[in-house]
């Protein structure tokens, strides 16, 4: 049996970089599975078991499917949520923004870009999905939860994939993201487990929005996002 090179941590302050341990990114149609490649399938129930065995299972969406930029991101993010329902007492905690937040952030409202491993532990998570995070801030958030957490982490990347996460799948989009959730559907069955899909409960966290006094202005600098410019044509839209 090869050696698992990726495994769930504590793995110190430092821990050597994956690509220091010979770990590579998986090829086209190929997923990483502790740090070794390995047919897509293989990881899909790998991470499966891992979302129904461990404690508080949580998805981590980011900016490119929370910020429905276009019409992909938007299917994306339904697939994201079937996904949700299919996991036994799922969380969804998101990433929205990158930039630091002072004087704290509420970590049971969404997660710390900038110190992601708190929020895994203050919630106590040990398995954790990343999906639609941008990829360098994914590869920061993977690695610092590895150096100081037990959390088994999997990523959902719609490049190449993470080195740092102990299952890692890429080109995901929402058909492979569908796929991904027959295969958790299939093992629970498998495992005899009991469940009837439904979302995550409403965060109690998050700040109550009315969408009725909603302005562009509230979005600040994010508000070209949603006025085209001068000669810009919009193709895609809600």
């Amino acid at each position: 049996m090869q050696k698992m090179k990726v495994v769930p941590g504590p793995a110190g302050y430092i821990p050597t970089p994956p690509a220091f341990e010979g770990v590579e990114l998986p090829p086209p149609g190929k997923a990483l599975l502790y740090g070794e490649i390995v047919d897509e399938e293989v990881a899909m129930r790998e991470a499966a078991k891992a979302l129904l065995t461990r404690r508080n299972p949580t998805i981590f969406p980011g900016p490119l499917v929370l910020w429905g930029w276009n019409a992909s991101a938007m299917e994306k993010a339904k697939a994201v949520l079937e996904l949700a329902m299919e996991i036994p007492n799922c969380r969804i905690i998101p990433m929205p923004d990158y930039r630091p937040k002072y004087p704290k952030i509420d970590p049971e409202a969404e997660i710390n870009p900038n110190h992601p491993n708190l929020t895994i532990l203050h919630n106590k998570i040990e398995v954790a999905i990343f999906v639609g995070v941008h990829c360098h801030y994914a590869n920061l958030s993977l690695r610092m939860i590895r150096a100081g957490t037990n959390c088994f982490t999997i990523a959902l990347c719609a490049e190449m994939g993470h080195e740092d996460a102990m299952v890692s799948l890429r080109d995901v989009h929402a058909e492979e993201i569908r796929r991904f959730k027959n295969v958790v559907v299939q093992v629970r069955k498998e495992m005899g487990i009991e469940w009837e899909p439904k979302l995550p409960p409403e965060n109690p966290s998050l700040p109550p929005e009315n969408y009725e006094t909603l302005s562009v202005l509230d979005y600040g600098e994010y508000a070209y996002l949603l006025i085209p410019r001068r000669g810009e044509q919009v193709t895609e839209t809600e």
